[in-house]
């Protein structure tokens, strides 16, 4: 492949479903308070509701651990209706009673690390200067096709599994060691080798990896489903082997769930 010194380091991605991530706890001393008449009549209200956004990709789990006690996971089109669900919550009597621990906003995201490759040295074969106005046509041209390729894996379903594993993460920009000064074909080479045990689970796990850089505070977010949780465990820790993991990698806190249907969310409130 012939290399132009100013061939763009960024690799080209592509972008489908806005996802959003919601951890909650319960507020227990007033729910309590209430009378069960009155706890009932809003887990009914409550339900009517997330039973309509069940239907629309959102999904409830049940937290284990102390940072929280249910998460809601949507996938939406877009922001806007990302910006529906927060405001359709906000009126349930029931948000009354939650308090957010915290939130996590993405995009499903799709690295293109080899398709980047060829496309930024077949246009360097032939001459043509980045972000010219035929570069980006030519660009614009192959995300087209990629996106359309790709449609389902960019707009999921939200997966059917029993576990949810959900953490963000960074790409180091440390002292010694920074992801973003690698040479596009060294970090092209550590996400194939990266991307190949993930494929190797890819029976046993759902993978939905979304970026976030410029929308939160970490810049993806990883969600896995399974039906056994410690495949998790066994995912991620020969992934802290692997070289672009084990230099690069930053996690944030980890959150696991069980996947809890709205129909079943009284058993998790009533006392």
């Amino acid at each position: 492949m012939h290399h132009f010194d100013n061939i763009p380091p960024v690799p080209l991605t592509l972008e489908g479903a806005s996802m959003l991530h919601q951890m909650l706890r319960v507020r227990w001393p007033e729910w309590r308070a209430l009378t069960a008449t009155r706890r009932e009549e809003i887990l009914a209200q409550a339900a009517q509701a997330l039973t309509n956004m069940e239907g629309q990709g959102s999904a409830a789990f049940s937290l284990l651990g102390h940072k929280g006690d249910l998460m809601l996971v949507h996938f939406r089109q877009n922001f806007d209706q990302l910006g529906e669900v927060q405001r359709t919550l906000r009126h349930l009597a029931l948000w009354d009673f939650m308090e957010q621990t915290t939130s996590y906003l993405s995009v499903v995201e799709l690295g293109l690390y080899e398709s980047t490759a060829k496309v930024y040295g077949s246009l360097a074969e032939r001459g043509v200067e980045p972000h010219t106005p035929e570069w980006d046509a030519e660009i614009e041209d192959n995300l087209k096709r990629q996106r359309q390729a790709m449609h389902p894996r960019l707009f999921p379903e939200m997966p059917p599994h029993p576990y949810i594993c959900f953490y963000p993460m960074d790409r180091r920009r440390g002292e010694h060691q920074n992801w973003y000064q690698v040479p596009l074909a060294e970090r092209q080479r550590m996400m194939g080798d990266h991307g190949a045990i993930g494929r190797r689970y890819a029976g046993a796990v759902k993978q939905i990896i979304t970026g976030s850089i410029g929308f939160d505070d970490w810049e993806w977010g990883v969600d896995l489903f399974a039906e056994d949780p410690l495949v998790f465990k066994r995912l991620i820790y020969e992934m802290r082997f692997d070289e672009v993991s084990a230099i690069y990698a930053q996690f944030g806190a980890f959150y696991i769930g069980q996947r809890t249907p709205v129909a079943e969310l009284g058993k998790l409130l009533r006392l």
